[in-house]
């Protein structure tokens, strides 16, 4: 598999893509003028504790407070490594007990605010670096879940229990499969530095203030993606170029050899075809290579991916068909969700099956497909209607919400009145209009859809109208005008033409 890290430097944006195979499977996107706050540590004061809710609000320096959970408050170092994984107990701890309104404490963000929530905290501090993950306030060793060898896991962690600082805790990240301890010196001791400097920067100044900010996209994208398994990494901004290099020199220069500089005088993304991915993966239905098609909708509260067999009919036997597109469907649908960056819960309707067998391996392609997301998803199982439950950690705004805003007119539902219902609450705009003014005729500009309703059928809706008001009504048709906007003006009866 050739993989391939895109960069698109811009004035407006940075955008960085992620290529498996010449094909689009993540996206960034990072705005000068939109803060970026995942990551982020911040010296926070407590707004507000909600025992009902196990719940607490902290100031942290913006319109909305942060919310921090029970979960999140408790000491880290009260958890193992696998109740981290696994969830904690939180049974015995009260939020009031933890909390009280106005003191100071110190969070990180660990979700941007989306929607009309405000970002979530944690004081379970991480720092990352290109192989490990610094954790100031646990006391326990981890290695990444993507390093699947049981053999290479036992080795890194030994390594890393070795070179523990006492009292913090580790995460060996899958960028470390395959080094040796000379290797996670030069990390440690830069991540050690600079949990010193915030330490530092804690002690003393206002509240709320942020003490540490993460690293820009570009640098997460080379401390985070840009492993052994990336073979080409192409930026197409020489000033950036040689950051990374510069970059590339200190965490893993046996990598320089693969950063790219695209000199050529065409859009970079355009030259991938990228921006024609982006447009599908934004589309609601999206095609099958076997014919069939899902539809991916967003509610408030979850994401709903339905599965349609299309124009795939398959050979003889209906339950063969309806398996290879929902195995298809299945690879498909943890290409799009990785891609999309869509997070909570999402439920799958997969075309109905009679075959357990058939059910089990649609699952199991499902589950082998998300092992390539990096963000973690968990796969619940079928409901008695069906349904396939899954959950994918929210972390960002999903590229939906990025690139798109809600339509003006239809205010996000994808929705608008029916011609026949706007030209009825027309004749009712025009009876106010006419109870209101004396004038002897009007000129009523609508969207065409709509005039061909008034004067359609003979025209006896606007004969009826002209009837009831004893005015003179002209309809006139207009592109410019809205499908549910309507525009009244005084004309001289005069001047129309009988």
């Amino acid at each position: 598999m050739v993989n391939e890290i895109i960069v698109d430097v811009g004035s407006e944006e940075t955008r960085v893509a992620l290529l498996e195979d010449k094909e689009l499977v993540e996206i960034y996107i990072e705005r000068p003028y939109h803060e970026r706050l995942v990551g982020n540590i911040y010296r926070g004061k407590v707004s507000s504790v909600l025992p009902g809710m196990q719940a607490a609000f902290i100031d942290i320096g913006f319109e909305k407070n942060a919310f921090l959970y029970v979960g999140d408050a408790i000491p880290q170092k009260d958890f193992s490594e696998e109740e981290e994984e696994g969830g904690h107990d939180y049974r015995g701890y009260n939020i009031d007990e933890l909390l009280r309104p106005g003191q100071e404490i110190t969070v990180q963000v660990v979700k941007e605010p989306i929607g009309t929530k405000g970002p979530r905290v944690t004081t379970h501090i991480t720092l990352p670096g290109r192989h490990l993950v610094l954790l100031p306030n646990a006391d326990y060793v981890g290695v990444s879940r993507r390093i699947e060898n049981d053999g290479e896991r036992s080795k890194l962690k030994k390594v890393a229990e070795n070179i523990k600082p006492k009292d913090m805790g580790l995460i060996v990240r899958t960028a470390s499969e395959g080094k040796s301890e000379e290797d996670f010196s030069q990390d440690l001791n830069f991540l050690i530095k600079l949990w010193d400097k915030i330490k530092q920067k804690e002690r003393s100044g206002p509240v709320p203030r942020c003490i540490h900010k993460d690293v820009n996209l570009i640098y997460r994208t080379v401390r985070d993606l840009f492993t052994w398994n990336v073979d080409k990494f192409i930026i197409n901004d020489r000033q950036q170029y040689q950051k990374v290099l510069e970059l590339v020199d200190m965490i893993s220069p046996a990598l320089r050899l693969r950063v790219e500089y695209f000199s050529k005088n065409y859009d970079l993304f355009e030259y991938y075809q990228i921006e024609s991915r982006i447009s599908k993966a934004l589309a609601r239905k999206v095609w099958l290579k076997c014919g069939g098609y899902l539809i991916i909708d967003k509610t408030e509260a979850l994401t709903v991916i339905d599965v349609n067999t299309g124009k795939y009919v398959g050979g003889s036997n209906l339950e063969d068909t309806v398996l290879k597109t929902n195995i298809d469907a299945a690879k498909e649908i943890a290409k799009q969700i990785r891609l999309r960056d869509i997070g909570g819960i999402i439920i799958i309707d997969f075309i109905d099956m009679t075959e357990q067998e058939h059910r089990q391996m649609v699952l199991d392609a499902l589950r082998h497909a998300l092992k390539r997301d990096r963000t973690k998803t968990t796969v619940v199982g079928m409901t008695g209607l069906g349904l396939i439950e899954m959950t994918r950690k929210k972390v960002r705004q999903e590229l939906s919400s990025v690139m798109n805003i809600d339509c003006p007119y239809c205010e996000g539902t994808g929705k608008i009145l029916a011609p026949h219902s706007i030209a009825r609450h027309i004749e009712k705009e025009i009876g106010h209009y006419f109870s209101q003014s004396i004038a002897h005729a009007i000129q009523v500009e609508v969207h065409p859809s709509v005039a061909s309703i008034l004067t359609g059928a003979d025209m006896h809706v606007l004969t009826e109208l002209e009837s009831a008001y004893n005015r003179k009504i002209v309809i006139k048709p207009s592109n410019d005008v809205r499908h549910e906007e309507l525009k009244i003006r005084e004309v001289d009866i005069n001047t129309l033409v009988c």
